[in-house]
């Protein structure tokens, strides 16, 4: 057999090898343990971070009551606003102070209204997320992971029969053009190998339809390796 021949037998068994390597990628198995992992991998910062916005909260309602507290000690003020009136002090001003500090009482109030609903929105949002993530840990310890480590072992057996059968391919193909061949098929290129075809009596990579020059078909004979200007896959002659 020809280099090239081994070549395309070795993309043959490397073609069942890509499938078996498509099925576990796109698995479900796979996607159950990838999405609990990465949620269980995530959960830690975001527990932290509802804890830490209720903390930002709670001291923010802290600031609003001392700021009540403060304002409500300067009502008592003006306890003694008979004896201003009696003094001749400006009654309307005191009354317009009054109201000042009445408006920014109701406002705080409000302030602080919205920020404990918050705290207590925050809280339950904390509570139901914990207990997804106790939910998720279970199903990944008891289902998920060990499903789909079984499963992935299956699928690693089998393919390592293919590699063998591959190794032993491999062994009648000469460094240099198997070389180029895995670097075609780590770049998720498949099939790497495809044969040149006469389209309108043109020469064309019958894989993307690419024009060839007649010249490079004297090299591709002799056993040297030719790539599609387009594609990049390695061209042969059927």
């Amino acid at each position: 057999m020809s280099q090239m021949e081994y070549l395309l037998k070795y993309q043959q068994v490397d073609e069942k090898l890509l499938a078996i390597e498509k099925e576990v990628t796109g698995s479900q198995e796979r996607k159950n343990y990838i999405t609990t992992k990465n949620f269980l991998t995530q959960a830690p910062e975001k527990l932290t971070a509802y804890e830490t916005r209720a903390q930002r909260m709670e001291k923010q309602v802290k600031a609003l009551e001392d700021s009540y507290n403060e304002l409500a000690e300067t009502i008592e003020d003006f306890n003694n606003m008979d004896e201003l009136v009696e003094d001749g002090a400006d009654i309307s001003y005191y009354k317009k102070s009054i109201m000042q500090i009445m408006d920014k009482l109701r406002g705080i109030k409000t302030e602080i209204a919205s920020l404990q609903k918050a705290i207590a929105d925050a809280g339950k949002e904390y509570q139901d997320f914990k207990k997804k993530t106790i939910q998720m840990q279970n199903l990944y310890n008891n289902d998920y992971q060990p499903t789909y480590k079984a499963y992935k072992a299956k699928k690693t057996e089998e393919m390592n029969a293919i590699k063998v059968q591959l190794d032993e391919i491999a062994k009648h193909i000469d460094p240099a053009p198997m070389k180029k061949y895995l670097e075609k098929r780590s770049e998720r290129i498949f099939p790497v190998l495809c044969p040149i075809k006469t389209i309108n009596k043109e020469l064309r990579c019958s894989k993307c339809g690419m024009g060839f020059p007649i010249s490079s078909l004297e090299k591709i004979k002799a056993g040297g390796v030719v790539e599609c200007d387009n594609c990049h896959r390695i061209l042969y002659t059927e």
